[in-house]
């Protein structure tokens, strides 16, 4: 037996050092030892080899677009939706393109294989959606991309909303979205999670709503979304992204909420860096931070994972495309600071994140698809802690990015010369 590729000698996220053989696009062994010939070797010894890095929610549309045609001053959610809105009319097919795909080749050097990226209905052209189509097609060799068709400025709200969504949906957009609390009354978000839940319904598609993306706890629309999967059969199908009002929700009525979301087999996405960084505009101190009850949540068998969000665009004037980033600043804010805990959290911009995705395809196990992830990590803590090198990607059998290992080598008077692998003073 032989095999196109063999991983040499890396450490899985359980702990188990192995050798993955591949071949094709699909893993067709793991084992302690595989002295058999392979086209090619890639040495993982004392390296971390985890399944890609997945995440659930993002929006391609606007990524890379900050300062276009200027920035957001306040830093609020509702000062960047206002600014998208002046942004759109300048928007053409080719930028969108462009920015998309020069997003997506970030994301394969770190290792992120699967995006779910949001895209806005709300503009009768629909350029984005095409633009975004098209790169979908183009990327599909080494990244799964799924589309949310999303209403950005109300499925009711926007007088041409539901009928652009129905004709991205058309287009072959994978996803439907909405966002209830942009709506102009608490009834009228009620009305359209009820509607866009229809839709998925008819249609055999998965929901994933922006939900309660504020402050307010009486915005409560994530309840009606969890008893909209359970009347329309939805189950396993549905995520609810952000719920950061659940942050400033009163104690009695979450006990109430989160075994009605377990219930559904309704998902669950805050997106850290995004949340903590829009939330909480309004407060003096103490001072919200705006993520929702993810320890909370997990404790129900609610199935939870980080989202990225936005990288560079009207919302958020940072990003590198690193889930690493997410899962670190997740884990503080939520703070899960366990062993166990932080190994969940890698867990979550892994295989949790593909599961709400349902890309069971994904997966370091025999017969998944050979996409994988060599970290310059010795642990997914270690790797969560130092935000590790990704030394290599592989996606569908194929490397698609390769780095070497960084070192310091010191030069201090009184010390004695000394080199530094991963940047790790602990010396692990």
């Amino acid at each position: 037996m032989s095999f196109d590729l063999i991983v040499k000698g890396g450490t899985l996220p359980d702990g188990r050092v192995a050798d993955i053989g591949i071949s094709g696009e699909t893993i067709r062994a793991i084992e302690p030892k595989l002295d058999v010939a392979a086209g090619r070797l890639v040495d993982a010894t004392g390296n971390l080899v985890s399944p890609p890095f997945v995440d659930p929610h993002f929006h391609m549309d606007a990524t890379l677009s900050y300062g276009i045609p200027r920035i957001n001053a306040s830093g609020t959610l509702l000062e960047g939706i206002s600014l998208w809105g002046e942004l759109k009319p300048l928007l053409t097919h080719e930028a969108v393109k462009e920015r998309a795909l020069r997003y997506c080749d970030w994301a394969v050097s770190m290792g992120l294989l699967a995006i779910r990226t949001h895209v806005d209905t709300c503009d009768d052209r629909l350029l984005a959606v095409e633009a975004l189509l098209e790169v979908r097609k183009e990327v599909s060799p080494y990244i799964d991309l799924q589309l949310v068709a999303f209403p950005q400025d109300g499925f009711y709200r926007d007088p041409k909303a539901r009928e652009n969504t129905v004709r991205a949906l058309d287009m072959g957009v994978d996803v439907v979205g909405g966002i209830p609390h942009f709506e102009r009354t608490m009834d009228d978000g009620r009305r359209s999670v009820t509607e866009l839940c229809e839709i998925a319904a008819e249609r055999g598609l998965p929901v994933d709503m922006h939900c309660d993306e504020t402050d307010d706890p009486l915005s409560r629309h994530i309840e009606q979304l969890a008893y909209e999967t359970q009347r329309l059969g939805l189950q396993g199908r549905v995520t609810g992204s952000h719920l950061s009002s659940m942050h400033s929700m009163d104690n009695y009525y979450v006990s109430k909420l989160l075994p009605l979301i377990a219930e559904a087999g309704v998902s669950a996405i805050p997106n850290p860096l995004i949340n903590i960084m829009l939330q909480g505009r309004h407060d003096t101190y103490p001072k919200r931070r705006g993520l929702t009850r993810v320890p909370e949540m997990l404790k129900h068998g609610i199935r939870v994972g980080w989202g990225q969000d936005c990288v560079l665009d009207p919302w958020y004037s940072l990003g590198t495309a690193d889930m690493l980033d997410v899962a670190f600043m997740g884990l503080h804010v939520a703070q899960m600071s366990s062993p166990a805990d932080m190994i969940r959290c890698f867990d979550m911009v892994t295989n949790v994140n593909a599961a709400i995705l349902g890309l069971d395809h994904l997966g370091l196990e025999v017969g998944k698809r050979a996409s994988l992830v060599v970290l310059d990590a010795g642990s997914p803590v270690e790797a969560l802690r130092l935000r590790a090198e990704r030394l290599c990607v592989i996606a569908r059998g194929k490397v698609v990015a390769e780095r070497e290992k960084r070192a310091t080598r010191l030069s201090i008077a009184g010390r004695p010369a000394a080199v530094e692998r991963r940047h790790d003073p602990a010396g692990h």
